[in-house]
Parts: structure tokens; sequence; C-alpha cells
């Protein structure tokens, strides 16, 4: 049947989970933090965290007085539409479902190389990375088609433990004073710091590991009392993120001493282990247990992700289908009220951006999940500036809100630090991807194009209407 998403399934901790489970908080620890030390700033990367939310903050501003106006499943294109025009709006949607299913199948590679090699080392049998991840497709459709209560019970699991021991690690850490040097936070925090080395590199990476809370929005359907729930789960979503961040970084560069962290961490990137950088302190605080813990909380940190980017890209299918730009099929529902046409839509993208490396017998991680994740990441971008201009460009038309710092002034500030990050990104783009030039160049036009093809495929499509009609 078709019909509407299940309302006031959700409540701000239900919408919290799965925003947190998209940023795969021990991925991004131990994937992006060791590599923003190394070659970015050092000791100051923790300052780093703390511009990036500053920036995610002012573009939250417009982003949640827009939601208070519009609720739907398909958040940044209906925004972006409301403000730019529907044929905008409809590419920016090209542009989200690219991002989302592109992170997604980047998180695929990782955990599949990650699953394998745990299985390996504990049984002795090595089974391919890719055959992990099939399994795992199957049975992300499976949760995804269960409703979205089940998806929110069992990534609060997995997040509750991740999020667990990093945080006590860094609480602990915290209150023995620190490291070898103290707690160093004139090292971490002060200007010169966050100015020392790359400053570009490791906002660039701070960014790239904040991204995924404005699934906030695309659960406004299934949300309880959305124009408060929606509200309050973004600018927690922002504040846990840029806190959790930036708190347990500053403990890591502490527990390795701030004049030694940068030469830890590149040592760690020479090993081919960068993860040693994160849980090597870990286990020399807790114990050796954690070496067997962490790698396998690693893997349910991407699962978690994986899910919550499948429920995220099939209400965006759901939406377009409801809104005529995609086949009507895609609204079919089932009776828990999940959009499991999207789901099954969404996990055969899953396949088709998967199996090509597998076929080919490229890395996962070096290919895979570095190519993907890397354009995810300017994709996604690319519409939180859009939408921030689109919410300053919709309440100058519509007067709905007179609030100048709301309307105004805050996303402008957004668009421009957004702007900012973007150049970064385009401009460390090779480094971001871990590949060479003519790559980072084919995989950072893929982002305009689609936008472009959303364009131009949304004026063809109400031409054609307009003509028939």
């Amino acid at each position: 049947m078709a019909g509407r998403l299940k309302p006031d399934s959700l409540g701000v901790l239900g919408i919290l989970f799965f925003v947190l489970s998209a940023q795969a908080p021990l991925t991004g620890i131990a994937g992006a933090v060791p590599i923003a030390v190394a070659i970015g700033t050092g000791a100051g990367t923790p300052a780093a965290y703390l511009a990036a939310g500053v920036i995610i903050l002012l573009f939250s501003v417009g982003f949640v007085a827009m939601g208070r106006h519009v609720v739907d499943a398909g958040a940044f294109y209906t925004y972006i539409g409301k403000g730019l025009g529907r044929p905008t709006g409809s590419g920016s949607a090209g542009v989200a479902l690219f991002a989302y299913c592109a992170v997604q199948a980047a998180m695929y590679g990782l955990y599949g190389a990650t699953v394998s090699g745990l299985v390996e080392h504990y049984s002795g049998v090595h089974v391919a990375w890719w055959v992990w991840a099939l399994v795992t497709m199957v049975v992300v459709q499976v949760l995804g088609a269960s409703g979205i209560e089940m998806g929110a019970k069992i990534l609060a699991v997995f997040v509750l433990a991740e999020f667990s021991i990093l945080i006590a690690f860094a609480l602990v850490t915290f209150f023995k004073g620190g490291g070898p040097e103290g707690l160093g936070l004139t090292d971490s925090f002060s200007p010169s710091a966050a100015l020392k080395g790359a400053p570009g590199v490791a906002l660039m990476f701070a960014v790239a590991s904040m991204f995924g809370f404005e699934a906030t929005a695309i659960y406004g359907e299934e949300a309880r009392e959305p124009r408060k729930t929606v509200p309050r789960a973004t600018y927690l979503s922002v504040a846990v993120i840029t806190g959790f961040f930036a708190f347990t970084s500053w403990m890591l560069v502490s527990a390795h001493g701030a004049s030694r962290a940068a030469g830890e961490a590149g040592k760690a990137l020479q090993s081919g282990d960068a993860a040693g950088f994160v849980f090597g302190p870990i286990a020399a605080l807790f114990g050796g247990w954690t070496a067997d813990v962490l790698p396998i909380l690693l893997a349910t940190s991407l699962f978690a992700g994986i899910l919550a980017f499948h429920n995220s890209a099939n209400r965006y299918l759901f939406s377009l289908g409801r809104e005529g730009l995609l086949p009507h099929g895609l609204t079919v529902i089932n009776g828990r009220h999940s959009p499991w046409v999207a789901g099954a839509v969404q996990t055969g993208i899953a396949l088709l951006l998967v199996m090509p490396f597998a076929i080919l017998g490229k890395d996962p991680v070096l290919t895979l999940f570095s190519w993907f994740s890397g354009v995810a990441v300017l994709g996604i971008m690319l519409l939180y500036f859009l939408t921030s201009v689109s919410v300053v460009v919709f309440f100058r038309r519509s007067r709905a809100d007179n609030r100048p710092w709301n309307t105004v002034i805050a996303p402008v500030l957004g668009a421009l630090g957004i702007a900012g990050a973007i150049w970064l990104i385009i401009a460390n783009f090779t480094t971001l991807i871990g590949g060479d030039r003519t790559t980072a160049l084919w995989l950072q036009v893929t982002v305009p194009a689609v936008l472009v093809l959303g364009v131009v495929g949304a004026r063809l499509t109400r031409a054609r209407a307009e003509t028939t009609g």
C-alpha cells in the first residue's frame, strides 16, 4: 500500500541515535583523528573540531527555522526547492541520494574488510570482504523493513557501546590530569595551536567526521511533535557530536603528549594501522582486553552507520516517489509503515556500487571506502550551502519568520563557513581520498554532474507534464 510513514514513532533520543549512528563515532575517531593530527595541525586538531562545530551550529539555526515550516522525509531537496525553485530542489535530491548511497557503499568496504580480518583472526578462515558486505546488505534490508522503532533500538545498543568506551577513556584521562605532558589545554586550543601546520586539512577532516546530523529533519514525518522534536534533536546532535569529537581528540593528543602526538600519528599511518594511534592509549589505560573489543566495536560502529544511511536514503526515495520525480511504486509501505520498496531499491543501489570493486579485485579500504566517502562529503557540503542560501531566500519572500538572526545572519555566516570548507575540501581532495589527482578530479566532477542532471530532468518532467496536461 502507499501512504504516509508512521507518525509519532520517534522522540528526541530516537532521532539522536540515528544521527549518532550515521556518524559512526569510533570510525570517525579511529579513522580521521590520526590523519588530521599527522598531516593537519598536530596537537591543535581538537580546535578544528570546535571550529567545525561552530560552522555546523550556524547552519543549523536556519535549518531549524525552515524545519518549523516544512516537514518532509526529503528534507534537503524540499528545503532547497522552497527557496531556490523546484528544479534546483530536484537536482539537490539527486545529490543527497547519491551522497547517502555513496557513503553507505564506502562503509560497506571498510566494514567488509574489518569483519573479514576479525573472522580470520579468531577462526583462521579467510572469507572475502565482499561476502560479508553481501550478507550485511540482506540483514540491513530486513531491519529497515521491520520498522523505524526496531532500527532505533538496534542502533541504540551499538552507539552506546562505542560511545561508552571512548568517553570512559576520555574522562579517565582527563581526571588523571592527562598524559605525560599534562592536559595540554593551550597546546590544543590556543589560536597559535589551531593555526599551526595545515589547519585547512584538519578542518576538512573535522567537517567530514560530523556529516550526517542533518538526518534529524529526514525523520520529521515520523517524529512526535516534529516542530518541537526536530529542532531539539538537531541542536542536541550538533552539541553532542562537537563536544564528543573535540573532547575525545583532545584526550588522545594528551595521552600521547602534545609534543609527540603528530609524530606518533605519523608512525601509525606509515605502519598501515592508523587506528593504533587511538587503540594504543586505550589499551594502555584499560588493559589488553580492549585490543579484542575495539576492533569488534569498529565493526558494529560501521554496521550502525550502514543501517542509518540505509534509512535516510530509502526515505529520500520514498519522498521523491511521492513527489512524482521517481516512480510512484517507491511510495509503497508495508504493515509496519516502512518504505520497503524504496528500501529494496536502495539495497540494489548499494549492490551496484559495491560489486564492481569486488569483481575488479580493488582494495575495499584504499579505493571503495576512500573514494566514496570523499565524494559523499563533498556532495553533502554542497547541500549544506544550497540549504543556507535557500533559507535566506525563502524567508525574505514568505515573511513567515522575521527573526534576523534565525533567517538571515546565522544562515549567511553558516553559508560563508561552509563555502570555505568546500574550498578546503576541493583543494585537499587528493589527500581526503588517498588517491591520485586524476581520480580526485573525476570524483569531484560527479557531484555537480548529478546536480545538473537532476535540474535538467526536473525541467523536462515539468515540460512533459504541461504538454500532456
